[in-house]
C-alpha cells in the first residue's frame, strides 16, 4: 500500500504520513507495558564484564534515545536502508556536531549567507581552525559559484527567515562531483515537506525544537545519514561535547510526532492562505512563502517539497510601524522561534544578526482556526496604519 501524493509528489512506500508519524519508533507490543515507554533516567547501567551491549554508559547510549533516533529515521528516511539518525540537545549542537566532525585545518566549507542566525558563530569558530569558509546566498543557486574545492556544503532551505529555496539535486550532483559531501538543515521543512536523504544529501539535519515537536517546550536537535563512517564521527563529536538530550525532552519529542502529520498539514494550510491575505495589503512589501503561487522559490520549491511549511515572512515600512503591529495582535505571540501550535511573531531586526529591513516580520503559524488568525493579522495591520 502506498500512501497519497502531495504536492504532486508519489508518498514513500508503505503506509501514510499520518499512520507513520503516529507508529514512528514504538517498540513492539509487551502485554501490561505502555505504548511507549516512559524515559529512563540512567547515568550507568549494570555492565559485569566486557563493554559490551548498547547501553553502557548515559553519555553514549539511552534506550528513550533509541526510539526516538528511530522514528525520526523513519520520518527522514522511510523505507530506505542504513540511515542512521542521532539525536543532540539542540538544533545549534547538531549542526555544529556536522560541521566539526567532517572538517578539519586546510578544509573548505561552504555555507548559506542567509542562513540561521547562528551560522556566523560558527562560522567564526571553523576559521579559528584554520577551515576556509566561503558564502553564497541560498536563492538561484549561488553556492555553486564557489563550490570548487570545498570538501562540505551546507545548505538551508527553506532559508530562515528569507525562506529562498535551493535545488537540493542539482547542489548534490554538483557537489559530490567536485568530491563535497552535502548536509541539509531541514528545519523549515520538516521530514513530512521535504527528504533531503532522498534527494541525495549525506547529511539531513534539523532543530527538533521547532515544528517537528511542536509546543515549544524543549530544546533539541537531530543528524541522519547514511555513509557510516562519516555518521561515526558525528557520534563521536556527540562523546566528546556531551552535547546530548536529557531522556524527558527526548521521550517528549517522541510523544509530539504522534500528531506531526496533524500538525502540519494545518499549519501549512493556514500559512498559506495568510500568505494569501497578506497578498491583498498595499502596506506589505517582500512578501515571502514557498506555497505561494508567484513567489520566487515556488518553481523550485514546488518540485521537492511535499509541504511548504509554517512560516510566512514580510516586511512593514518602518520599525515602529512593525512594532505597532506586534502590540496589536491577539493570537500571536511575539517569540522567537517558531513551529508551534501557537502562533508567534518577532521583528527579526531586533536581534541584529539577520540582513533584513527594520520592519522585517517572521510569522509562525500555529494551529488556530484558519479564519480567526487571519482576522487578527489583518486587524492589527488596519489598527497599526500610520
Amino acid at each position: 500500500m502506498s500512501g497519497p501524493t502531495t504536492n504532486g509528489h508519489p508518498a514513500a512506500p508503505g503506509p501514510g504520513d499520518g499512520t507513520r508519524a503516529v507508529r514512528a519508533g514504538l517498540p513492539e507490543p509487551v502485554k501490561h507495558e505502555p505504548t511507549l515507554p516512559g524515559p529512563v533516567f540512567a547515568a550507568h547501567f549494570h555492565l559485569s564484564g566486557d563493554p559490551t551491549g548498547p547501553y553502557t554508559y548515559g553519555r553514549d547510549e539511552n534506550p528513550t534515545w533509541t526510539l526516538l533516533e528511530r522514528a525520526i529515521g523513519e520520518l527522514e528516511a522511510p523505507g530506505q536502508d542504513g540511515v542512521e539518525t542521532l539525536v543532540f540537545a539542540s538544533g545549534m549542537a547538531a549542526i555544529s556536531a556536522v560541521l566539526f566532525s567532517q572538517l578539519g585545518s586546510g578544509d573548505v566549507a561552504v555555507l548559506p549567507d542567509d542562513g540561521y542566525q547562528a551560522l556566523p558563530l560558527a562560522r567564526a569558530q571553523l576559521e579559528a581552525f584554520g577551515i576556509e569558509v566561503r558564502t553564497a546566498p541560498t536563492g538561484g543557486d549561488a553556492q555553486l559559484d564557489v563550490l570548487d574545492g570545498a570538501n562540505l556544503l551546507w545548505i538551508e532551505t527553506p532559508s530562515n527567515p528569507g525562506l529562498d529555496v535551493c535545488d537540493i539535486r542539482r547542489l548534490v550532483a554538483e557537489a559530490h562531483a567536485r568530491g563535497a559531501r552535502v548536509a541539509v538543515d531541514n528545519t523549515l521543512a520538516t521530514p513530512l515537506g521535504q527528504r533531503p536523504l532522498e534527494l541525495g544529501a549525506d547529511f539531513t539535519v534539523a532543530s527538533g525544537t521547532k515544528q517537528l515537536t511542536g509546543h515549544g517546550d524543549l530544546l533539541l536537535g537531530y543528524v541522519a545519514g547514511r555513509d557510516g563512517r562519516a555518521m561515526a564521527a558525528v557520534r563521536r563529536w556527540r562523546k566528546i561535547t556531551g552535547a546530548i538530550p536529557g531522556p524527558m525532552e527526548a521521550w517528549l519529542a517522541h510523544r509530539s510526532l504522534a500528531t506531526l502529520q496533524l500538525r502540519v498539514e494545518r499549519q501549512n494550510a493556514t500559512a498559506l492562505v495568510l500568505a494569501g491575505a497578506l497578498r491583498q495589503r498595499p502596506e506589505v512589501t517582500g512578501l515571502r512563502y514557498p506555497g505561494l503561487a508567484g513567489d520566487p522559490s515556488y518553481p523550485v520549491a514546488s518540485r521537492q517539497m511535499r509541504g511548504y511549511g509554517c512560516v510566512v515572512s514580510f516586511t512593514l515600512p518602518t520599525r515602529a510601524h512593525a512594532e505597532r503591529f506586534l502590540d496589536a495582535l491577539r493570537l500571536v505571540d511575539d517569540a522567537t522561534s517558531f513551529g508551534g501550535v501557537r502562533s508567534t511573531a518577532e521583528r527579526r531586526g531586533r536581534w541584529g544578526g539577520d540582513a533584513v529591513p527594520e520592519g522585517f516580520i517572521r510569522l509562525s503559524v500555529g494551529a488556530e482556526d484558519a479564519e480567526d488568525l487571519v482576522a487578527d493579522v489583518l486587524h492589527a495591520l488596519d489598527v497599526s496604519a500610520d
